[in-house]
């Protein structure tokens, strides 16, 4: 049985995590520079994903910039991680403006911190608690007339009980919200006709 389990775990380190943390992005996403990057300088753990969206970045923002729980938008990845609620299936005019300083809410009763805003290219988030830091760099670059949608997330744990839970849990769970929440982003903007001219009406999605 311990030969078995530790047969498992060098299997999921060497071949599935490097995956997860990688899913969607090229060699060159990885390797770039992000905004926010600095904040944590030597992560435990740093993950890029993407994914490439049918519509241009511009039609691709205003999702983003109006992410957070209730009362925002939502994050658009699983209910059970957003607060048991659903997401936003539209456009709302009144979540449009983000500025640095903000407090997006989460369903743990915090929140992340707005730390760099860059108007229709990228938000970057961060948490600082006392047993971690994490940055969150949401990124859209162009692409003629469609846009390439990056995640990166970096993790500094802390010592202690907490930070290592912490270190252990984020990976699969962490990794399939994120999944999530890049489909349904590319789903509602490929279905929102744009540009808007009477605002955004509601977005049918599949199943999930």
């Amino acid at each position: 049985m311990a030969l078995a389990g530790a047969a498992s775990l060098a299997a999921y380190l060497l071949f599935v995590r490097p995956r997860l943390l990688r899913w969607g992005a090229t060699r060159d996403e990885v390797r770039r520079p992000f905004p926010g990057d600095a904040i944590v300088p030597q992560p435990h753990i740093r993950a890029t994903r993407a994914i490439t969206i049918d519509a241009p970045p511009e039609a691709v923002w205003p999702w983003l910039a109006q992410m957070g729980d209730s009362p925002r938008a939502g994050w658009y990845g699983y209910d059970l991680a957003d607060d048991g609620g659903p997401s936003a299936d539209r456009i709302i005019p009144g979540l449009q403006r983000l500025k640095v300083g903000d407090l997006l809410p989460t369903g743990s009763g915090t929140g992340y911190l707005v730390e760099q805003v860059e108007p229709g290219r990228a938000i970057v988030l961060a948490v600082h608690a006392f047993h971690v830091t994490e940055t969150w760099a949401i990124v859209l670059a162009g692409e003629g007339s469609r846009t390439r949608l990056l995640f990166r997330h970096r993790v500094l744990c802390r010592p202690g009980v907490l930070g290592l839970v912490y270190l252990l849990l984020s990976h699969a769970g962490n990794f399939l919200n994120v999944r999530k929440q890049l489909t349904t982003i590319k789903a509602l903007a490929e279905r929102t006709p744009w540009p808007l001219t009477q605002g955004s009406e509601p977005v049918s999605l599949p199943a999930p």
